[in-house]
């Protein structure tokens, strides 16, 4: 501890934006905030993390890199407006982003453990927030400089996949860079190529080993996009690793299924049975990963995730729960955390849109359009195709015997975005009103908004047409 302290300083001088450790005025979220970077422009010079900071990588040739098939983008709404997942992301980075030097002013008390992981390979580093907890002890700092940061020390893996990609769709090279330093760096101390899925700040203190297999597809789609649109290796690579160990741990191999992690409690190992998240299931990711790693069956995967997933919808009402089993039924996942909510269309499976509407704005999969215009038909007719009824906030229950739907008097952001994003397929009416009722939403931006903020950016920049392919 004693030699960590006297690196402090050190770290201090040398971390990018040179500003001074336990300074309360260099938090982010404080009254006068640090103004975030300007995002970069793609053409600039990026130097990659684990070479030397004088060596800017050599693109390879175009010749090297398998393009992926582009085809023609599905059409978005005749009303997007392409300012507003701009304005949106930036407003959620000043609220819910960190870099390293602010976080050190915030928390003085475990400022110190920072050198422990992030040494200079792995700098300059950036985390996501996430919401106040006060399940877990050590997402609390008792003297963090900032009051509304002091019940948010932990950053869980899922929030820096979805802002990886953020950061990418937004254009800010900054935020991404920092972004993969601190999933790197994590990953590199735990021992493996998969993040754990929470961890305390900048520290060494990570709460739990466990993987969460969504962060893990959404980094690595991160990874392979960036390298499509800059052709550098490193990108590829990285991704390469996540991938592998991917595939080896969570996927079941006779399935074909995405498990939810990584451990006895997912993958069917343990005492519990295997429970699914089919808002785990990312295709656009399954697609890229075939691209560049054709030594794994990942078509299979898509294959076999979008029969399940039609198994899932048509058993029930038409919309998803949170959680199911290898039948396709309804069930509480083991670690607890859905036990009144799993047969619902609630806060897992609100997702859902998000990722097979992307994947039908870039492929156009009629499997993608059988899900999405089944949901869409669901909630058109509930709310008799008006985008402002308050149908659009209810969580609909994926069969009434299990449970009942439970309304809302307000209509969040996420909600509007997924139901909005159902009438890509088919629906140019619905998805015209419905997506300028949604560019009315604002953010939060609160120390318990984490999620549906972050959302709320996804949902904006895909209805928005920033989901702008890099090939």
């Amino acid at each position: 501890m004693f030699v960590k302290k006297l690196m402090l300083p050190l770290l201090c001088a040398s971390l990018m934006g040179m500003v001074a450790c336990g300074d309360e005025s260099s938090d982010h979220s404080n009254s006068n905030p640090v103004v975030p970077p300007s995002p970069t422009s793609s053409a600039d010079p990026v130097i990659i993390p684990g070479l030397s900071s004088a060596i800017v990588p050599t693109p390879t040739s175009e010749s090297n890199v398998t393009p992926p098939p582009s085809g023609d983008y599905a059409a978005l709404a005749t009303t997007k407006n392409a300012a507003a997942p701009v304005t949106l992301f930036d407003s959620w980075k000043t609220a819910h982003f960190a870099t390293i030097e602010s976080d050190m002013g915030t928390y003085p008390s475990i400022a110190s453990d920072f050198t422990e992981i992030f040494t200079s390979a792995y700098l300059p580093a950036g985390r996501v927030i996430w919401q106040s907890s006060y399940a877990y002890a050590k997402c609390k700092v008792d003297d963090a400089t900032n009051r509304l940061l002091k019940s948010r020390a932990c950053t869980v893996s899922e929030g820096v996949g979805y802002g990886m990609l953020l950061s990418f769709f937004r254009g800010d090279d900054d935020a991404f860079l920092r972004l993969w330093n601190y999933n790197r760096a994590f990953r590199d101390y735990n021992g493996g190529n998969l993040m754990p899925w929470i961890v305390r700040s900048f520290s060494y203190d990570i709460i739990d080993k466990g993987s969460a297999t969504d962060a893990d597809l959404d980094i690595a789609t991160s990874l392979i996009l960036m390298y499509y649109r800059t052709k550098l290796e490193p990108y590829k690579t990285d991704a390469l690793a996540i991938i592998n160990d991917l595939w080896k741990n969570e996927i079941e191999p006779n399935s074909k299924l995405i498990l939810s992690g990584n451990t006895s409690m997912w993958n069917g190992t343990g005492k519990y049975e295997i429970t699914y998240n089919l808002s785990y299931f990312s295709p656009v990711a399954l697609r890229l990963f075939a691209l560049v790693d054709p030594s794994h069956d990942w078509n299979g995967v898509l294959d076999a995730m979008y029969t399940y997933m039609a198994k899932v919808q048509d058993g029930g009402t038409g919309v998803f729960p949170d959680w199911s089993n290898a039948a396709g039924v309804a069930i509480a996942a083991p670690n607890g955390s859905a036990d009144d909510t799993y047969f619902r269309f609630d806060k897992e499976s609100v997702r859902i849109p998000w990722r097979i509407a992307w994947d039908y704005y870039w492929y156009q999969d009629p499997r993608a359009a059988a899900v999405l215009n089944k949901l869409n038909k669901f909630i058109v007719d509930k709310a008799s195709g008006d985008v402002k009824s308050l149908a659009l906030g209810t969580s609909y229950s994926w069969n009434l015997s299990l449970g009942v739907d439970e309304t809302s008097n307000v209509v969040a952001g996420m909600w509007l975005g997924a139901w909005c994003s159902t009438g890509i397929a088919g629906n140019s009416t619905w998805l015209n009103s419905c997506t300028t009722e949604f560019n009315t939403k604002e953010l939060s931006n609160s120390t318990a908004s984490y999620f549906t903020d972050i959302l709320l950016v996804m949902y904006s920049q895909l209805l928005n047409g920033a989901f702008v392919k890099p090939f």
